[in-house]
């Protein structure tokens, strides 16, 4: 995988002439940032048998085409990291909250630095809110932040969607990014999008979505352990991504466990 744009936090290849310079490769049909040391010492152990060449050329040292070796570079790239939080009424909703907002504005703290964006998609009743778009914006944050409303069902499907839509409309913009989402939630979806399917099995099919796209996720289960299906670790399972379970979540555990995943990246 490559990128082609910058940023401060993760390592990523690009195909760009920028970036430091790590290793060699063969180079294809049409190459584009030749590595010439490693090109000289492809050939080096070729120049005697060579010779007839040099004599036709005149050179000193006889190079082919399927001498020639292409640098790998690496640099650093834009994270975008979505929060989808369950705000019906279940467990420990005003701690999840309260958790979600400290560890974003954690987050956004150090956002403009490192180039990353961070944004928060809320679901709750028969709805999914864009509660803060991707931004690096620590005042847009503490706005779009200081009055979300909860309670209602649990339309998981909705969260999952505006997600999804909401990272391939960045990604649109900024081919670059790394997307990660991160879902709270207990995983009991119980509103769907249509009539065609059960909450469960649209959330598990747009769950699969998210993991075709190479989106990586972290699932946090807010369900209490004393009252666990496993229905958030069979999304988690779908999504492709680990899930995590924390009886009694605070800001600095989840900003801890979001930030270990990105450097797994």
């Amino acid at each position: 995988m490559t990128r082609r744009q910058s940023g401060r936090r993760s390592t990523t290849r690009t195909d760009r002439k920028r970036g430091r310079y790590v290793r060699a490769k063969q180079a294809g049909d049409k190459p584009r940032d030749i590595a010439f040391d490693a090109t000289l010492r492809a050939a080096a152990p070729f120049q005697k048998q060579r010779e007839d060449q040099k004599k036709e050329t005149g050179m000193a040292y006889a190079l082919r085409k399927s001498d020639l070796q292409e640098k790998v570079r690496v640099r650093k790239a834009a994270n975008l990291i979505m929060f989808a939080v369950d705000a019906s009424w279940s467990m420990a909703v005003s701690e999840r909250m309260q958790a979600t907002k400290g560890a974003i504005m954690s987050l956004l703290t150090d956002a403009y630095q490192r180039r990353d964006r961070v944004g928060l998609v809320v679901f709750q009743k028969d709805r999914a809110s864009l509660v803060l778009p991707p931004t690096n914006s620590v005042v847009l944050a503490k706005e779009a932040m200081a009055d979300i409303p909860v309670g209602g069902k649990t339309p998981l499907s909705a969260g999952l969607l505006m997600t999804y839509d909401t990272i391939v409309r960045e990604k649109n913009l900024n081919p670059d990014v790394m997307p990660m989402m991160i879902l709270l939630t207990d995983g009991a979806g119980n509103v769907s999008l249509s009539d065609h399917l059960s909450p469960q099995d649209e959330a598990h099919s747009i769950a699969r979505r998210i993991h075709e796209q190479d989106i990586r996720t972290v699932t946090i289960n807010m369900e209490h352990v004393a009252f666990d299906q496993g229905l958030a670790q069979r999304l988690a399972d779908q999504l492709g991504g680990p899930c995590y379970t924390l009886s009694q979540i605070r800001a600095d555990n989840l900003l801890s466990t979001v930030r270990a995943e990105i450097d797994r990246m």
